[in-house]
């Protein structure tokens, strides 16, 4: 990026009106929450050793960290006065949007996944290590920069017939994708987990697939007004409308919500996840912040030892 188009750099929207503060406001509340939310999960998933264990939890971990860098490019996207556009002098050169393209390819892998295991458990646990799900997850993280190195090494127009043909084809064939596993998932969850007699196993496939539910429910609402803007533009030929920033567009505002609904999903759907989480993240912290009590003793630390 030159400098002469940082030493310009201001708010996306002045703080002269009341309407203008709080979008301000709301923005880096967003990026905030966004950072500490997926950051406690992170955290969580690293400190216990029987979390890192299980596959989906891997999954998680790539999600949460490219959305905490989500939310700390949205500290420059969404809240200064830049284009994050191809031929713009402000722009992150793919870097930004790709940490969102991320996450969303964590969460189709973990679809793919849940339903493998879900639907052939026997081979699942002969094919799927944790080695194996460490080379997908870093599979598709090299994937995403490799199209963003052969993006910034071609003209602008080239780059931009690659990302709108790529983004069309690929929204066509996520949407389907994740509609028709996510009803696959259900019929699964809804009909042949209640033919295996009860057991920790059954209970803890059928968590896991209700999970994965809900967070893609979540992903196609939050997602689909973005999917269904890019293909009618490139069907119209048009750059349809735009707005000054990401900040201030409510169809990318939306992705960035979702970077902080699926850790808050994640914990309320996750009993393991969110123990360790209050007893080795949240509680240790809080404990550490107001340790200084009275007599000037420090209050012991929960025993967890438990939960690894």
């Amino acid at each position: 990026m030159r400098n002469s188009s940082l030493q310009g750099l201001s708010l996306a929207l002045p703080l002269t009106s009341f309407g203008n503060v709080l979008l301000f406001l709301f923005s880096v509340s967003l990026a905030s929450s966004i950072i500490f939310l997926n950051m406690s999960v992170c955290v969580s998933i690293l400190l216990n050793r029987a979390l890192r264990s299980e596959n989906r939890f891997m999954y998680m971990l790539s999600t949460c960290f490219s959305d905490i860098c989500t939310g700390v490019s949205y500290y420059y996207a969404g809240v200064l006065d830049v284009k994050d556009s191809l031929d713009s002098p402000t722009r992150t050169y793919l870097v930004v949007p790709t940490f969102l393209g991320l996450s969303y390819m964590a969460i189709l892998a973990a679809q793919a996944d849940r339903y493998h295991a879900v639907a052939s458990p026997f081979q699942y646990s002969r094919r799927m290590t944790r080695n194996r799900t460490v080379v997908v997850i870093c599979a598709y993280w090299l994937y995403a920069y490799l199209i963003v190195a052969v993006n910034n090494l071609v003209a602008v127009g080239v780059a931009q017939r690659i990302t709108s043909i790529g983004s069309f084809v690929g929204n066509i064939f996520t949407v389907i994708i994740m509609i028709g596993l996510n009803i696959r998932l259900f019929i699964i969850a809804r009909f042949q987990l209640e033919k295996e007699p009860p057991s920790v196993e059954r209970d803890t496939k059928r968590s896991s697939v209700y999970l994965v539910l809900v967070v893609a429910l979540f992903f196609l609402a939050t997602w689909l007004p973005l999917f269904c803007h890019v293909i009618v533009c490139n069907f119209s030929g048009s750059v349809c409308f735009t707005f000054k920033n990401d900040g201030i567009d409510p169809i990318r505002i939306l992705p960035r919500l979702n970077a902080a609904l699926t850790p808050i999903l994640y914990i309320c759907g996750c009993s393991p996840l969110r123990a360790t989480l209050l007893t080795k993240v949240w509680r240790p912290c809080c404990r550490r912040s107001t340790s200084a009590n009275p007599l000037g003793v420090a209050e012991p630390l929960l025993e967890t030892s438990a939960l690894d």
